[in-house]
């Protein structure tokens, strides 16, 4: 069994990141260190500071835009 990785860059993405793993860890580790890229590039990127809940809140859309599924 693989596992497969696909990530939007937005809800309107027809072209998402794609990304096949051998085990389910892999896939996870993978997806936690993209989330934390894309979250620290917005951070890094707005002319303003960042709270807690503003934090979260990228959390929740950026995890929303991904999905792992089992595939043979």
């Amino acid at each position: 069994m693989a596992y497969k990785v696909t990530y939007a860059i937005d809800s309107l993405d027809t072209n998402p990141t794609t990304v096949t793993f051998a085990e389910e860890w892999e896939a996870i580790d993978w997806l936690e260190d993209e989330i934390a890229r894309r979250i620290d590039y917005v951070v890094q990127h707005r002319a303003y500071s960042t709270g807690e809940t503003e934090l979260e809140e990228l959390r929740e859309v950026e995890t929303s835009l991904a999905r792992i599924e089992e595939v043979e």
